[in-house]
């Protein structure tokens, strides 16, 4: 997986992968958007969390296990990406971060999805400030969430899930 180098607009990443796709068809095509942090990367499990994320700390970040089987995750989205999906991330920087802070923030999770989502080709993915409306990057009416809040959920104006059952509901678009 290769990233473009990282835009910065004031506390705000968009990260390009390499992968580029005509506009038309980004407009005519499904995305799935998995949030990261207690979405697939279990950031809440990490013991003394919330303390080194207020000392600016990006360990917690570093070291999250996965929360689903991440080769069974990626075999899907391989398939589901060869059916015409793509495939993207949305996911908060720390909250009342500095600059300098989200520029490691930013680094550690896209070293993150490296480790653990090598394989996986992304089409976007967003690392933006903390509150951001995940549902300003939805293209389609038919786009996707899979995020662990329930108020990005519930934003979302097309099909938005919980954290349970991921791998089932990618394997039933899939089929």
């Amino acid at each position: 997986m290769q990233f473009a180098p990282l835009t910065f607009l004031k506390f705000f990443a968009i990260i390009n992968t390499s992968k580029e796709r005509e506009e038309m068809n980004m407009m005519n095509t499904t995305t799935i958007f998995f949030d990261m942090d207690g979405t697939i990367a279990d950031l809440y499990g990490v013991e003394g969390w919330l303390d080194m994320l207020i000392a600016s700390d990006t360990l917690p970040y570093e070291i999250a296990k996965p929360l689903v089987k991440l080769n069974s995750l990626a075999r899907i989205l391989h398939r589901l990406q060869k059916n015409g999906y793509r495939i993207g991330i949305i996911s908060w920087l720390s909250k009342n971060g500095t600059d300098d802070y989200n520029t490691q923030v930013t680094k550690a999770k896209t070293d993150w999805l490296k480790k653990h989502l090598a394989s996986v080709d992304f089409d976007e993915v967003n690392i933006v400030p903390y509150g951001t409306p995940k549902q300003n990057f939805i293209k389609t009416e038919n786009d996707i969430l899979f995020d662990d809040e329930e108020k990005n959920r519930k934003d979302w104006t097309g099909k938005a899930y919980n954290v349970d059952n991921i791998i089932n509901i990618l394997k039933a678009l899939r089929d």
